[in-house]
């Protein structure tokens, strides 16, 4: 029974006014927490279609929550668990792989264009063969589509359209969002096939954009792609923390089937399924193409987002008629919106936290079209150029992008704002107190920021460190967020059992890993002064103090006590010098420094040139080498004049390739033609020039 029937608040307490002092769980007999949980299950069904569906809420957020809470208790303590228990959208343990299934009815697309003229030719193709009929008109969501499949009213499958035969099972997702029903209300078919758009609305997508970049983590360009990432997440709960919503909007096959569209969209509410309150039916092509341009003058006003509109005919023996081609339905038709063009409105403002604490305001943005590319995001800079744009949130403004790279605001377009956009006094990720150093402003938490611990632990990892291969910026993430690393010598002490409990980890991808952090435990000076990402220290200024200095101990000592002694130092003058000195008399960096020195031990750096016989040739090291580590056949190649660098490239003669190795450095060779050489042609090519490879 419903609980829109008319004795459901005698029924079910928890409807209307719902009680939320309950007795201990444990006072209760089995039978009656069996009830008590489905009138909880019935009743939350019902609050959700009221939340989602109806836009209706009859319960206050705090009540819900305590309702959900008291289900969740039962179903654990007299495990209760229910496939159709809302509970179930909280998610579950993380999969290893997708299930691939086929759809129970297709899933085609449709003709499309920006051209009314070409509407007007798709209806009168209609015309002829099928007479006058009426359109339904409906936005064209840009989000992720999807089948939904319903068995006796129960949520049995979702799946991703994938080429539209067969697509990836995601239903464990799909059931951790709000507007999914797991059970269907009222008078509903014994079995339905629905298609919906999943999509996240965007002023969500700019929070969470916002949040990931204030965590230092790489933002979604646009919603789509956000939803489209978040909906194939192996991990259910991942989906369940991201605010994902659905539109349905066709039937793809049912037990019962209606005359019309419109009789389809106007049960779907009935049944609990979502629907866009900017449909509607018209008898006549020049209408639909008139609420296209309705829809474009107000697609900003709108929470989620659209590319277009979709004109459908209504009758359903009528698109039967119709039918269809290999690759869209002919009863349909998607009428497209131009592209945003450079100018757009600021919809609010993100810090991102770098690796030496510099803070760099963001502009989040509605995407708009910049020279092809959809931007969403752009860089304000510093506080110095926002007050001198007198650029704030709600402002319109014109992008460009810097090299065709990094987008920017060029100028205010459009002032809807007083005054303009003032940095925090404190760090959004740590809450450290913020500097400003002329034009910048910077986190003062050091590795203590979370934000800056991350892209420490990457730069110590990348190319320009030690060039540890699996450590990248995804990987760094999951380990600083799992707490496995609080400090750059943190990952000295990784075990294997604490990588392959991740997500994505395997046994053979963690004991990569460790051998690569192992054989970087004797790194040449040069790297190890690299990888500690002093400000303005990068590998040549490094390379240069290596040569001067020999030792880390001479260097850091002369950096503490006696920065004039730096200064003559090619590449380091009197600013770099002041860096140095402040790096090193921080007591936070001395002690970051010397917790990594129980773990490493930089070598005394040898510059003396052992000959030419390597000169011009360029060499790239992966995986690791039998007697001598990866640093030390680095050194002997650039010791008879070659170049050792972290990354391949088309200038790069050969990789060299060691035990374990990492495929990404494997597949840039094969991309630009290097020669892939293992450790004994590597042998035989130094023993050809006198060169013994110690």
């Amino acid at each position: 029974m419903s609980l829109t029937d008319e004795n459901a608040d005698e029924d079910n307490p928890y409807l209307r006014a719902p009680p939320t002092d309950f007795d201990p769980v444990d006072e209760l007999s089995e039978s009656a927490a069996e009830r008590q949980a489905e009138q909880l299950r019935e009743a939350i069904r019902d609050h959700d279609r009221r939340y989602y569906v109806e836009n209706d809420p009859i319960i206050a957020d705090r009540t819900y929550d305590a309702l959900f809470a008291r289900l969740r208790d039962l179903e654990e303590a007299f495990d209760l668990s229910h496939p159709d228990s809302p509970t179930r959208s909280v998610g579950g343990e993380p999969l290893e792989a997708f299930e691939t299934v086929e759809h129970v009815a297709p899933m085609l697309s449709i003709d499309q264009s920006g051209e009314a003229d070409d509407v007007r030719e798709f209806a009168d193709r209609v015309r002829r063969e099928v007479g006058d009929v009426d359109y339904v008109c409906e936005p064209k969501f840009d989000g992720v589509s999807m089948e939904f499949v319903y068995e006796d009213g129960s949520l049995t499958r979702a799946v991703t359209r994938g080429d539209g035969r067969e697509g990836d099972d995601v239903t464990r997702n799909a059931r951790t969002i709000g507007s999914v029903p797991q059970r269907l209300h009222g008078d509903y078919p014994d079995f339905l096939a629905v298609r919906g758009e999943v999509y996240m609305p965007k002023d969500a997508f700019q929070t969470h954009n916002r949040e990931r970049i204030e965590r230092g983590e790489e933002p979604f360009a646009n919603p789509r792609n956000a939803t489209a990432g978040t909906i194939r997440q192996l991990d259910s709960s991942v989906v369940a923390d991201r605010p994902l919503e659905v539109f349905y909007f066709d039937v793809l096959e049912a037990s019962d089937l209606e005359n019309s569209h419109r009789d389809e969209l106007e049960r779907f509410p009935e049944w609990g399924l979502r629907v866009n309150d900017r449909v509607e039916v018209v008898d006549d092509i020049e209408d639909a193409i008139e609420y296209r341009d309705r829809l474009v003058e107000i697609r900003d006003d709108l929470n989620y987002e659209i590319d277009g509109t979709v004109i459908k005919v209504d009758d359903r023996e009528a698109r039967e008629e119709l039918g269809r081609t290999a690759r869209h339905d002919r009863y349909a038709f998607a009428y497209k919106f131009p592209a945003r063009a450079e100018i757009t409105p600021i919809v609010d403002v993100a810090v991102q936290v770098g690796r030496t604490g510099r803070l760099t305001p963001v502009a989040l943005l509605e995407p708009v079209d910049v020279g092809g590319v959809t931007v969403s995001r752009a860089s304000l800079h510093n506080p110095e150029e926002i007050a001198e744009k007198n650029v704030n949130v709600g402002d319109t403004v014109r992008v460009q992008r810097a090299g065709d790279v990094i987008p920017y605001v060029e100028e205010v377009v459009e002032k809807d704002s007083e005054g303009h956009y003032e940095l925090p006094d404190t760090c959004p990720v740590c809450g450290s107190p913020v500097e400003r150093d002329g034009p910048m402003a910077f986190c003062t938490g050091g590795v203590a920021c979370d934000a800056q611990l991350r892209r420490l632990i990457e730069y110590y990892a990348g190319d320009d460190g030690l060039d540890l291969e699996g450590l990248g910026e995804k990987s760094v993430r999951q380990l600083v967020d799992a707490e496995l690393l609080e400090s750059v010598a943190d990952l000295y002490d990784l075990e294997r059992e604490e990588l392959t409990s991740l997500e994505g980890w395997g046994e053979t991808s963690a004991e990569n890993l460790l051998s690569e952090i192992d054989s970087s435990r004797e790194p040449p000076l040069a790297a190890f002064l690299s990888a500690l990402g002093i400000p303005h220290v990068g590998p040549t200024t490094a390379r240069e103090l290596a040569r001067e200095f020999a030792t880390f101990e001479a260097f850091r000592e002369a950096a503490k006590n006696e920065p004039e002694r730096l200064e003559g130092v090619d590449d380091v003058g009197e600013a770099v010098a002041q860096q140095l000195q402040d790096f090193f008399t921080s007591e936070a960096n001395a002690d970051a420094v010397d917790e990594l020195l129980e773990h490493v031990s930089p070598q005394e750096a040898e510059f003396e040139s052992s000959g030419d016989a390597l000169e011009g040739l360029t060499f790239v090291f992966t995986g690791s080498l039998e007697g001598v580590t990866r640093s030390e056949a680095q050194a002997t190649v650039e010791a008879h004049g070659a170049n050792a660098t972290g990354s391949v490239s088309g200038n790069t003669d050969y990789l060299v390739v060691g035990e374990n190795p990492g495929q990404s450095k494997r597949d840039d060779a094969a991309a630009n033609d290097v020669p892939i050489v293992g450790e004994a042609e590597f042998r035989d090519l130094l023993n050809e020039r006198g060169i013994e490879l110690d």
